[in-house]
């Protein structure tokens, strides 16, 4: 038996418009949460699907400015000075000043990237082939996948479910 076309395709279009109707239906929030796989635990217990979350960090964004300004005052005053608010880039500033006279040449602030140059400049006529240029580019480590193991869990959800109720 052949079936036309016409017909074949009215039955894909009416599938996809039951899955859009089914998706729609399923609230937002559940559609999106990132379950936990089901893995049987040291117990034989199967866990169970409520959501993944990230730990939340022990450290306040005030604990985290206490450490820099921790870090830049130098003398441990409670103050910072201009020379040690500044002493980060001075530091900068003499590792790229090898002639030490006070002044970057255009040659003492694009050391490396003349150093990068010649590097790749294999032929050595001061031109840079497609391939020679190709290794000029920056080394990226590859992204690696985060992985939660399936008995990591906060307490989280419950105070997401309150902050969602307040608003």
């Amino acid at each position: 038996m052949i079936v036309p076309k016409w017909l074949a395709a009215t039955v894909v279009v009416a599938l996809v418009g039951l899955a859009v109707m089914l998706w729609r239906s399923t609230p937002p929030a559940q559609r999106l949460a990132l379950r936990a796989p089901a893995v049987a635990g040291v117990t034989g217990e199967v866990a169970s699907d409520a959501p993944l979350l990230a730990p939340v960090s022990d450290v306040t964004p005030l604990d985290r400015e206490a450490k820099r300004f921790n870090r830049y005052d130098k003398d441990k005053n409670g103050t910072i000075t201009r020379d040690e608010y500044f002493a980060n880039r001075r530091k900068a500033f003499a590792k790229l000043d090898t002639d030490h006279d006070g002044k970057l040449s255009f040659d003492e602030y694009s050391a490396k990237a003349i150093a990068k140059f010649d590097a790749a400049d294999v032929s050595r006529d001061g031109k840079l082939t497609p391939a020679e240029f190709a290794t000029t580019a920056v080394k990226r480590k590859p992204r690696t996948k985060a992985v939660c193991p399936p008995g990591a869990r906060t307490s989280a959800p419950a105070a997401a479910e309150d902050g969602a109720e307040a608003q």
